[in-house]
């Protein structure tokens, strides 16, 4: 058996195999040979959505290349590929994503298999950019779905968490390539939500980072320019500032009691005014090199803000020791069965912990503030979702059941955490 973690250590499992097949023969025997089967990407997924005791699949050798259609409106590409890759593999053709999250480690397949977003009022999630799949099915078969073909799979697929098969290929669409000009500034929070739908008409992107010890937030936007200059620094916070952010974080885990005076320093030193201009695939993700742990609920847009507000006050009522901020975005609602942006336009808030502090009983606190505006959790955060709670959330969820148990009826690749989390 070999050991295999999550990206920041919380989940942790021991395969019997870890394989990495770069052909299609190779993966039907593989997959023939276990009784269970998931697939891992760069394992930044919080929740155990890749824990195996059987085979654990990686496809980032997996044969394949760009395949870009006759109009240049979509492509197909390999599954098993990192954001990284294929972003750069398309600026190199002339195309571009129309949004990406803030990081990109992640694998194609990953990424849209749980709902990967960026921000941006008009603009939704990774799975809602994708418009095909041809995945390997638990009978061995490669099988391809789309809005016309195999509509319910393609429906069921488009947010699946890996439940019907391993995805091989994926349909997205894309854009010409162009440019974003990145803003960061410092601004009031009061500010901020008073003129919150200005300022989101304003640009393309729009997100902002609070500290719940702090009244100012880092305000960032990202709004697409021509490509009349290029200015980018190695990194979007600087090696010593994070290097500063690392130390404070150890002070915090040592002495929570510090946590209040050191947010107000970090604020102060990361809330400085910047402004960068590259390529899209470049300046939409960010380096994060200091684990921590993650929740995220999405929320109708107009419970946001007093959600993100309720959420502060919590924190400061109890004296949380929560040393890093609190992430909102924006993002437009969708029509995918599984995806927690399918009630409409949403507010996204992101509630991290550093790594080495305690995180269950803040999270667990924080859990009860974000659910309370009629909140969905994204399915690779930290949550405590059950199959109940996922059928009252989700009208479509007994559709999404009967997909997985019609193309996966052993369920070879459901593992603890999916059977309990949909009653498959």
């Amino acid at each position: 058996m070999t050991d295999w973690s999550n990206w920041s250590g919380s989940v942790a499992a021991s395969p019997r195999l870890i394989a990495r097949p770069r052909y299609a023969a190779e993966l039907a025997s593989l997959s023939g040979q276990a009784s269970k089967v998931r697939v891992v990407g760069a394992g930044h997924s919080f929740m155990p959505l890749c824990e195996t005791g059987d085979l654990l699949l990686n496809l980032s050798d997996y044969e394949g290349a760009v395949a870009i259609a006759p109009d240049r409106q979509t492509v197909w590409a390999p599954a098993g590929w990192s954001l990284k890759r294929l972003t750069a593999a398309l600026w190199s053709e002339g195309l571009s994503l129309i949004n990406q999250g803030d990081i990109n480690p992640q694998s194609l397949a990953g990424a849209i298999s749980t709902g990967t977003h960026g921000t941006g009022a008009e603009l939704g999630s990774l799975s809602a950019q994708a418009c095909g799949f041809r995945l390997m099915t638990a009978a061995g078969q490669i099988v391809e779905c789309g809005p016309t073909l195999n509509p319910e799979l393609y429906q069921a697929q488009r947010l699946s968490l890996g439940l019907l098969g391993v995805a091989v290929e994926i349909r997205i669409h894309v854009v010409p390539a162009y440019h974003l000009e990145e803003r960061v500034e410092r601004r009031p929070l009061a500010e901020v939500a008073e003129r919150l739908d200005d300022l989101a008409a304003a640009t393309r992107h729009m997100e902002f980072f609070v500290f719940p010890y702090c009244d100012d937030v880092i305000f960032k936007t990202l709004h697409p320019v021509e490509a009349k200059e290029d200015r980018r620094p190695p990194r979007e916070i600087g090696e010593d500032t994070e290097a500063t952010f690392k130390t404070i974080c150890d002070l915090c885990a040592a002495l929570p009691i510090l946590t209040p005076p050191l947010q107000r320093l970090v604020m102060r030193m990361a809330g400085k005014p910047s402004r960068r201009v590259g390529p899209a695939y470049e300046i939409f993700p960010s380096e994060r090199n200091i684990r921590f742990e993650e929740m995220e609920y999405e929320l109708p847009r107009a419970a946001g803000l007093p959600t993100l507000k309720a959420a502060i006050a919590h924190i400061r009522k109890r004296r949380l020791p929560i040393t890093f901020p609190f992430e909102f975005r924006l993002a437009a609602g969708d029509d995918i069965w599984m995806s927690p942006f399918n009630a409409g336009p949403g507010a996204s808030i992101s509630f991290h912990q550093y790594a080495k502090m305690p995180w269950r009983p803040a999270f667990k606190e924080m859990e009860a503030v974000l659910s309370d505006g009629a909140g969905r959790p994204h399915w690779a955060k930290r949550h405590s979702l059950t199959a109940a709670d996922v059928h009252r959330l989700y009208p479509r969820a007994a559709d999404f059941v009967a997909a997985c148990k019609t193309w996966d009826p052993a369920g070879k690749f459901a593992n603890t955490h999916l059977t309990e989390l949909f009653g498959l």
